[in-house]
């Protein structure tokens, strides 16, 4: 089955290196990504999270220099989300896009929801990064 698809994008007016550097870093996202606002525990090869969906395990592309912060989010259920997220450089500087895949069983409002969800998280990234801006 293909699912409903949509790309979420804020510009930062920052350095795409700097963005990346920052968003990046699994000890970084509690202060941006809202349903991660409890942390991330390390665990090995993943980290470990606790949200509103319960307690999940967080797989990290490693770090790179192409700007791709994808991951993929193991529920308790054995639900397994891979999520697309990269850092592309634009002009002095950076775009983040992120790839809101609509979850199986999800009606049309919460997939709504979940991209403005999204949306809220960049925007809160962006003004972590463009302080006074």
């Amino acid at each position: 089955m293909i699912r409903n698809v949509q790309t979420v994008d804020v510009v930062i007016a920052r350095d795409a290196a700097a963005v990346y550097a920052y968003a990046s870093h699994p000890e970084t996202m509690p202060l941006w990504a809202s349903g991660l606002a409890s942390g991330l525990q390390p665990a090995g090869d993943h980290w470990i999270a606790t949200g509103p969906l319960g307690t999940a395990k967080i797989f990290f592309t490693p770090t790179n220099s192409l700007g791709v912060m994808d991951h993929t989010v193991v529920l308790e259920t054995g639900e397994t989300t891979y999520n697309a997220f990269r850092v592309t450089p634009n002009g002095e500087g950076a775009v983040v896009v992120f790839t809101v895949l609509q979850q199986p069983g999800a009606d049309a409002q919460s997939f709504r929801r979940d991209v403005e969800w999204v949306r809220k998280d960049l925007m809160q990234l962006k003004h972590i990064l463009e302080p006074g801006l």
